[in-house]
């Protein structure tokens, strides 16, 4: 066998390090709350795109698919032209799973209003001579909350509420026939889609 010679010679260069020897997390990088829109604000634009739920719940357009392709293309279709819709339901097994849920939702009720009391107050608190910020107040106040959510069992109803969501949402995106509502005004819409 021949040995073969391989060049590894160079300059690297050291990562600097920030002074103190540890990492710091830049919260400035965080987004800010101006920016973020309030949940009324998005309630209202789901509300503004919404479908009719006459034409969302017509019994007459369920059909089965004739083939997988047909069935892809008529998923896509329906999530697309129905996803204000599909939020809605999703937002209605939410609220379901919440008030079903009695500590779950003492405790989001409680974060919801002190994060709306920190964004109300905008000003910085001193904690042990650092001062910090409304967006590190809202951080803090969620890290601690999180335990809390936990042993009030948010995972579970998390996780049962997406299930239920996507059972549901698939379920009605596959059966409805969206090409028997397809008019000369929303033609154009679902061949981008498609």
């Amino acid at each position: 066998m021949s040995e073969t010679s391989i060049d590894v010679s160079g300059e690297m260069e050291v990562p600097k390090r920030p002074a103190g020897g540890q990492n710091k997390w830049d919260m400035q990088n965080l987004p800010t709350l101006q920016n973020l829109p309030s949940p009324l604000e998005m309630i209202q634009t789901i509300r503004q795109s919404l479908r009719p739920w006459t034409v969302f719940f017509n019994i007459n357009n369920f059909k089965t698919a004739v083939s997988m392709q047909r069935l892809n293309n008529r998923v896509m279709r329906n999530l697309s032209y129905f996803q204000s819709n599909y939020i809605f339901v999703f937002i209605v097994l939410m609220i379901y799973c919440l008030i079903t849920s009695p500590l779950t939702l003492v405790v989001v009720a409680a974060v919801a209003f002190g994060c709306h009391k920190i964004r109300s107050m905008n000003s910085d608190v001193t904690l042990m001579g650092h001062s910090i910020t409304p967006k590190q107040q809202i951080v803090g106040l969620n890290l601690c909350a999180a335990p809390l959510l936990f042993l009030a069992g948010a995972g579970a109803v998390l996780f049962w509420t997406l299930g239920a969501s996507c059972f549901v949402i698939f379920m009605h995106a596959g059966f409805y026939n969206i090409d028997a509502i397809v008019t000369e005004e929303n033609e154009g819409f679902l061949s981008q889609v498609v």
